[in-house]
């Protein structure tokens, strides 16, 4: 680590002697730093935060103590097209500038003589007559120097810093990027250039109609309001408000999900639950909390995950001595163990499962079921002796995602591997079902199956004996799919009216309602609907007679089809005597009298032919996909 005697020296060379050095206990906050200085050190005390992105490389962002950095604004503030920044780790900021966490300063260019970092200063803090306080990499020290001092010490260095403003940056008032070297205003703001204003959802499909677009006329506020096809976002999130599937809840990106949607995640749960564990997966559940340091055991991996990770740093009213991630995903909780659990050959397969949820603070706008910051899903984790056995397992499980959809939800997929671009992060190659969305013309990834290869066996030091006695390290998968399965089969199935359910998750299948009328006994009417109930029941039907008397039939119609129950029947009193009842499907709105007889076969049959009618053939969707089958895999 850089020495306060080797800083001041080099200060002495350029003529530049400190007005004040002051000597303090470590500050590793900037508050700390504040609340050591105060009265006896003036000027602007520097902020510092050293930033990454995986293309434009280190960057040093030196700041006024409280100025704000927007993370999101960095990539246009600093002129890097499509730049996804976060923070550095301690180790790299030791390398490049040789100082130890909480000792950053803009002095430590001084170490980088190959030129690694790009210094960004905030433009107030270089302005005439201004005066900086800052550590001499050291945070048990602290000196003030002027603004032009700094310039000329950074510049003596081989560094020609960027000069821009965060304040106008934060404001949203242009980029707010300057000049390099000694000068540069901030660029001129963009006309227009008013912050955006974050909304409720938006669903998937670009830019989004104007608002009011797509409104009903005269569309009662009880249903939905806004067509699908003209105003998709807003349809979307009526459709899963009004048909009780969501609630809004007060942390942006968490949502309520009420019994409707909740009864479909079980039916996938249990459908899927069921096919793993016919090919030897056993399920488990891990801690949902995992350490700074597990979590930064594999740089590249969790490099795509940085910007998502949620963090616990208090423990009532103290800070927690180590920060507690909240799992974006288990690798790294679950790997650890795999460690201990693998010694030889005889060990593997391990395949295990968990149910869980998990947290994501995604930086875009949150769309219920899409895109969330806490979603339920499962993921699967397996170590296996051979490549080929695990190659085999990857499209094994991508089946099993693909039937989730087609079967159970009747959305078709293709099924296709990601590009190396967009695989996933410390894998090796990863496999995709994707589904289309007619009303937004776009499609959206379904579940992905993931060939890790041997690389986190590697990182963790996993290792087995091979049954020839030498020591070999596991091949790696994990797959997971996630509660988005239920927007995406919203958003496919969904109309103007409302939900459309696939039949085989739908929770309740047929919803019997008695058209009451004067001089009807309604008692003999409720009987004979409670009769009808227990037949379907019998059939295998799942069934709800809607008896609240203080809704008439209309109302009711329109309630249950905005839900989306596959079946209605409606039982009047000149039903009753002819002994049929009226069938109607939600899907196609057709109307049939059946008779009680046969309603329990003819119910059943026509919930497999709506099954059937919802799900077009795969044929009919064309996408551009990637190779599925992995190198090592031969199709018979």
């Amino acid at each position: 680590m850089t020495s306060v005697e080797a800083v001041t020296s080099a200060l002495e060379k350029l003529g530049i002697k400190p007005s004040a050095m002051v000597e303090h206990d470590a500050a590793m906050t900037v508050e700390a730093g504040l609340q050591a200085i105060e009265g006896k050190c003036p000027g602007v005390f520097v902020k510092n935060l050293v930033v990454r992105d995986k293309k434009a490389g280190l960057f040093l962002l030196s700041v006024r103590h409280d100025a704000k950095v927007d993370m999101k604004a960095l990539p246009q503030l600093l002129g890097v097209s499509g730049g996804n920044f976060r923070m550095a780790d301690s180790a790299l900021m030791t390398e490049k500038l040789g100082v130890a966490q909480g000792s950053v300063t803009p002095l430590a260019v001084m170490n980088d003589t190959e030129g690694a970092v790009r210094l960004v200063l905030d433009k107030t803090l270089v302005a005439d007559g201004a005066t900086v306080a800052l550590h001499p990499c050291t945070n048990t020290r602290t000196c003030s120097i002027s603004g032009a001092e700094l310039l000329a010490f950074v510049n003596s260095h081989g560094h020609e810093p960027l000069l821009a403003d965060f304040a106008a940056a934060a404001a949203g008032n242009g980029n707010g990027g300057g000049g390099g070297g000694g000068g540069g205003g901030a660029a001129k703001p963009k006309e227009g250039g008013k912050p955006k204003e974050g909304g409720k959802a938006k669903a998937a499909g670009g830019g989004g109609p104007t608002k009011g677009a797509g409104k009903k006329e005269n569309a009662s506020e009880k249903g939905i309001e806004y067509t699908k096809a003209g105003n998709l976002p807003k349809w979307y999130e009526q459709v899963i408000v009004k048909s009780e599937m969501i609630e809004f809840y007060d942390i942006s990106g968490c949502y309520i999900l009420r019994p409707w949607s909740f009864s479909i995640w079980e039916a996938i749960k249990d459908f899927l639950d069921a096919k793993i564990k016919t090919v030897g997966v056993t399920n488990c559940y891990f801690p949902m909390f995992v350490s700074e340091a597990k979590l930064q055991a594999e740089k590249d991996h969790i490099e795509d995950f940085a910007p998502e990770v949620a963090w616990v740093t208090k423990s009532g009213d103290g800070d927690l001595n180590e920060p507690i991630a909240i799992r974006p995903t288990s690798e790294t909780i679950m790997y650890p163990a795999f460690r201990s659990w693998i010694h030889s050959h005889r060990d593997l397969p391990i395949k295990l499962n968990q149910w869980c949820n998990v947290v994501r603070w995604e930086f875009k706008h949150p769309t219920p079921f899409l895109r969330t910051r806490e979603f339920l899903w499962q993921e699967g984790h397996t170590a296996h002796a051979t490549k080929e056995e695990a190659d085999v397992e990857v499209l094994q499980i991508l089946e099993f995602y693909a039937a989730v959809y087609e079967e159970l939800l009747a959305v078709p997929v293709i099924k296709g591997r990601k590009t190396e671009k967009e695989k996933f992060a410390g894998g090796d190659y990863t496999t995709t079902v994707e589904a289309f969305i007619p009303a937004a013309g776009r499609a959206i990834q379904g579940a992905t199956s993931h060939g890790l290869g041997q690389n986190f066996g590697k990182m963790f030091r996993i290792e087995f004996e091979g049954a020839d006695g030498k020591k070999a390290i596991p091949w790696q998968n994990s797959w997971g799919l996630t509660t988005r399965t239920l927007g995406v089969m919203v958003m496919v199935h969904g109309d103007d009216k409302g939900l459309v359910l696939p039949p085989r998750v739908a929770p309740l299948q047929a919803v019997i309602v008695p058209i009451t009328m004067k001089d009807v006994d309604e008692g003999a009417q409720l009987k004979t609907c409670g009769e009808i109930a227990a037949a379907l029941r019998e059939a295998g039907v799942r069934v709800h007679v809607d008896d609240r008397s203080n809704y008439n039939p209309g109302w009711k119609y329109s309630y249950w089809e905005l839900k989306g129950v596959p079946l209605r029947l409606e039982l009047g009193p000149k039903d009753m005597a002819k002994q049929q009842i009226r069938v109607v499907r939600r899907d196609t709105n057709d109307k049939e009298d059946v008779p009680l007889s046969i309603l329990p076969q003819k119910a059943a049959l026509l919930l497999v032919q709506m099954r059937a009618a919802r799900t077009p053939p795969p044929g009919r969707l064309v996408c551009k996909c990637g190779r599925l089958t992995p190198p090592s895999v031969r199709r018979s």
